[in-house]
């Protein structure tokens, strides 16, 4: 009597359900699962699953880069950290072949990319999940050919920047503010085509050097800067860069906010988000947009708390961050207002700024390619 052949959980499922059920499993899983089944590892492996994947998933993967040298970083990720007693912080290795000749500064993330810089004329661009990572040289002659200067150097000519994504055209940007002698620019360079785009004609008006929190944030395919006047303490809002219209615009601050010092402005769980800090009262005062740029929807969170530094929000809705003060992570619980500190075993921060810290949300897409033949033969490639 034959045996009856054992079905796998490709015939018994349905293809789309198959899909359903692993769009919702977190990403640090997937790679295990590609080797089920060259149909699973084909779903996987698709990059309109990870597209997909990044939008749809209950349980994103929220991650801390934190710069332990020129070569080394530890990777924490930030749910485990809190819900593992046993949870290890990992070392992580930055995609380059030998140490860097000079400094280099972690830019920000978007899309579960990572964007390094290092002087004179080069960025990264990283996938730490994956290990893509992508040398982009640049020359700065492309820039002050049309200016009075003679050198252009990001940490001392850029007055502001942001990494975002622009969906029409498939292509990441930085965009930069600049300024040589009395003049003021503004350079957007494309990650995919290697080139520099001239876009001084959508500047608002000029910009004071330290009237601007340098760092912009993306979200809703837009890059946003908080802007910040030191002598008058005083915000007039968020500048917003719209990547794919090339314009700017506008979003002003709750009327109720304290500007006594710069506020920090952050990414919440998908909102607009800024914090200041009430050191009469010993509190950190969260405001949070929940609709974006609908000015009534700005919401006030009190942290019984000095100096909690927001990262990012847990699966739980939770507030997670890094306590300045005392350099521990931290866990505020919104709904019964419970605040957890926390410190990683075998790890301890030492300091901590954006140029050393970077959070990003792990993803599986591929980097967009100048050739459409060539998205199906990239390679892990090191620096």
């Amino acid at each position: 009597m034959e045996e009856k052949k054992q079905k796998s959980i490709n015939d018994i499922l349905p293809l789309d359900l198959i899909q359903r059920i692993l769009l919702r499993i977190p990403v640090k899983h997937l790679g295990r699962l590609k080797c089920v089944s060259k149909l699973w590892h084909s779903l996987i492996s698709d990059p309109d699953f990870a597209e997909s994947h990044l939008h749809l998933s209950l349980a994103s993967t929220n991650a801390c880069i934190y710069k332990k040298n020129s070569t080394e970083a530890y990777l924490i990720h930030l749910e485990e950290a809190f819900n593992d007693k046993n949870y290890k912080v990992r070392e992580l290795s930055f995609p380059f072949k030998k140490p860097p000749p000079s400094e280099f500064r972690l830019m920000g993330s978007c899309r579960g990319f990572v964007l390094l810089h290092q002087e004179p004329h080069f960025f990264v661009v990283w996938n730490p999940l994956t290990g893509f990572s992508k040398r982009v040289s640049y020359s700065w002659l492309d820039i002050v050919h049309r200016t009075k200067g003679r050198y252009f150097r990001f940490s001392g000519n850029a007055m502001l920047y942001g990494f975002g994504y622009d969906a029409t055209l498939d292509d990441y940007l930085l965009v930069i503010a600049w300024k040589d002698s009395n003049c003021q620019l503004l350079d957007c360079f494309s990650l995919k085509t290697n080139s520099w785009i001239n876009l001084d004609a959508a500047l608002p008006k000029p910009l004071v050097l330290m009237e601007w929190r340098s760092r912009g944030l993306f979200l809703n395919g837009s890059i946003h800067w908080l802007s910040y006047y030191l002598e008058k303490h005083h915000s007039d809002g968020l500048l917003v860069f719209d990547l794919k219209e090339r314009s700017f615009s506008k979003i002003s601050l709750p009327e109720q906010l304290e500007m006594r010092d710069a506020a920090t402005f952050f990414i919440l769980g998908g909102c607009l988000a800024l914090c200041s800090q009430d050191y009469v009262g010993c509190k950190t005062h969260i405001w949070v947009m929940k609709e974006y740029k609908v000015y009534s929807s700005w919401t006030l969170y009190v942290i019984p708390c000095l100096e909690f530094e927001p990262l990012c929000l847990s699966n739980d809705r939770d507030v997670v961050a890094v306590i300045y003060r005392s350099l521990k992570f931290a866990k505020y619980n919104l709904r019964e207002e419970l605040l957890r500190r926390f410190r990683c075993p075998l790890f301890r921060l030492q300091t901590f700024n954006w140029t050393w810290c970077t959070v990003y949300t792990e993803s599986l897409l591929p980097f967009p390619s100048n050739s459409k033949h060539k998205d199906k033969k990239k390679k892990k490639n090191a620096i």
